[in-house]
């Protein structure tokens, strides 16, 4: 916080906090489909469904009810994605493998065209935010929101390592590795499923809610981007999912890649970004950094 107070001082540059509003939501993103994807072993695809979602309900709330305080879009927007994640979790509970992956795909593109057919979310047209141009004790509204990703950041993974070193953690490892073992040893799967959707849904949500502020016209081809799934999933392959650190390294590595290749090359070239890095990984490290560190770590002490 310190750091990012003093960088206000010395970096004049909007564009920095506008980047690194971006790869701090990537951090949430990751870390939500981590919960899910890397300690329960349910790959999911409809993380922009979540995202949208969130995004939507907050823009509801501004435009439609007259909410403009910041923790109370955040707090909406997570618990409408959380009840999202809560029902796909019940109704997808006999889904294993591609099949779950096939059933969060077609969440997402069903929950498209819902909001392109409504029109009072603003249809296919989109909907227009009118953002603060200042917030207190903040120049800019913008450094208001990178300074509320970080606190945001912090939090789920926050949420993220208490799962891992809880027996929450232990009980979602034991499903990823042997659904059927675990049940037999008297893991409560049925609830401990239903909590990983949860938290992965409410977080992506979480991470949805400011961005009506932050993109100030929001429409469904840019809230249900395919960039939120791919990332989503390839952050924490790259980081690695075992471990709360991983999707965060594979955020902000993979987040600053693609934000100095906008810039400098074309923002059209993110996910063919993505595309090549994650190939090299899954060949050459397919447990991630975290996994290719600690390998190296074990041979050189063995």
């Amino acid at each position: 916080m310190l750091a990012t107070l003093l960088s206000q001082r010395f970096i004049r540059n909007q564009y920095f906090f506008f980047a690194g509003y971006v790869i701090l939501q990537y951090v949430i993103l990751a870390t939500a489909w981590n919960i899910l994807g890397g300690y329960t072993g349910y790959v999911n695809f409809g993380t922009s469904a979540f995202f949208a979602l969130g995004a939507y309900s907050a823009a509801i709330l501004i435009n439609k009810l007259g909410v403009s305080h910041f923790l109370a879009l955040v707090v909406a927007g997570g618990l409408i994605s959380g009840l999202l994640g809560l029902g796909i979790g019940y109704l997808t509970l006999r889904l294993r493998g591609v099949f779950f992956s096939i059933a969060t795909l077609a969440l997402a593109v069903v929950l498209q065209t819902a909001i392109i057919n409504w029109d009072y979310v603003g249809g296919a047209r989109g909907i227009y935010v009118l953002r603060p141009k200042e917030a207190p004790f903040f120049g800019h509204y913008v450094e208001f929101l990178f300074i509320m990703m970080v606190l945001l950041s912090l939090v789920s993974v926050g949420v993220a390592w208490w799962i891992e070193n809880s027996w929450v953690g232990r009980g979602l490892a034991a499903i990823r590795d042997n659904e059927e073992a675990a049940e037999c040893m008297g893991v409560p799967i049925l609830k401990l499923k239903l909590f990983a959707t949860t938290v992965s849904g409410i977080l992506m949500g979480v991470a949805g809610a400011p961005f009506p502020y932050y993109i100030t016209y929001l429409e469904p081809s840019s809230a249900f981007n395919l960039d939120y799934a791919v990332n989503s999933l390839a952050m924490p392959m790259i980081g690695g999912t075992t471990t709360w650190i991983g999707p965060v390294i594979g955020a902000v590595l993979l987040g600053t890649a693609q934000q100095l290749a906008t810039v400098t090359i074309s923002s059209h070239l993110n996910l063919l970004l993505v595309g090549v890095i994650l190939v090299a990984f899954v060949v050459l490290a397919p447990e991630g950094i975290v996994g290719l560190v600690q390998r190296l770590r074990r041979r050189k002490l063995s």
